[in-house]
């Protein structure tokens, strides 16, 4: 697999997440956690049933323990995170905080062995952060008041353990991506754990909710989860992270698109500053790699 194709399939982990906030609505009043043990549950099934006609795919799931941290504390870790950080703070400002993670993808990208950060790569992700900075900032004052400092520092971990997760998976490139499977599972019971200790149950209300909620399994918490690991393995890492500042602004156009959000003037600034920045990214040399 070529660099070029290896960063085309994780670039579509990027689309998938676009959906993330679209589909999340559409499945109600469904608690975080409640959400992430079953959307989790269904993204891990997504790779093992391939296993049906591939069992040695099973073999994935032999690991060092390293690895498992790593896996678990990617996809549990980030997402527990997250969710603590939404509960304790301003979702606005705590996403604009959280979205620090694709510029700290560039820069920790520098840190891989063979890896060449250069000059385009940051100016091109701190344009896809002012991107995103311009669409949450268009949605009103932001609140930095000391009570939600919990919840930042929340987010703030939160773009340090995705980050790290996406950067780290390089040094594990021989891991098969069937493992991920295996750290989905493992997280949808972690999740159910903590859906168990804090919160209430509440089921779906409609076919289309549980519809939203299977589709949310097989793409944004599911296959964008798969085609991201090849990505980071095996793509160009750095114009990856670049690329993940169009999940925002996608979304927000596809919650226009449905109603769920109004058209602004700073949506398409957003956009445009995002795709600026995404083009300085590729208007530099191939690393020595490629």
């Amino acid at each position: 697999m070529t660099i070029r194709t290896a960063t085309s399939i994780g670039f579509t982990a990027v689309l998938f997440w676009s959906l993330l906030a679209l589909l999340t609505a559409a499945t109600g009043r469904i608690p975080p956690f409640q959400l992430a043990a079953m959307t989790f549950l269904v993204g891990g099934l997504v790779g093992a049933t391939t296993w049906i006609r591939r069992p040695e795919g099973m073999k994935a799931l032999r690991q060092k323990p390293v690895v498992w941290a790593l896996g678990l504390g990617g996809l549990f870790g980030y997402h527990a995170l997250y969710f603590a950080a939404l509960r304790l703070a301003p979702p606005a400002e705590s996403g604009l905080i959280n979205y620090l993670w694709p510029l700290l993808i560039v820069l920790f990208s520098s840190f891989l062995p063979g890896e060449r950060l250069r000059r385009a790569h940051v100016v091109g992700a701190l344009l896809g952060f002012a991107g995103v900075v311009v669409l949450i900032a268009g949605r009103g004052p932001l609140d930095a008041r000391a009570e939600y400092v919990p919840g930042y520092l929340c987010a703030f971990v939160a773009a340090f353990v995705w980050s790290g997760y996406s950067v780290l998976s390089r040094r594990f490139g021989e891991v098969p991506t069937d493992a991920v499977a295996g750290f989905c599972l493992v997280t949808a019971a972690l999740s159910l754990v903590c859906h168990w200790l804090f919160e209430t149950t509440v089921w779906p209300e409609s076919g289309m909710q549980w519809l939203a909620l299977l589709a949310l399994g097989l793409g944004p918490v599911g296959a964008a989860f798969y085609v991201w690991d090849i990505g980071m393995k095996r793509g160009d890492i750095r114009l990856l992270g670049v690329a993940s500042y169009a999940t925002p602004v996608l979304s927000t156009l596809l919650l226009v698109l449905a109603g769920y959000a109004p058209a602004s003037l700073t949506l398409a600034l957003s956009c445009g500053l995002i795709v600026l920045g995404a083009l300085v990214a590729t208007l530099t040399p191939r690393s020595r790699r490629g």
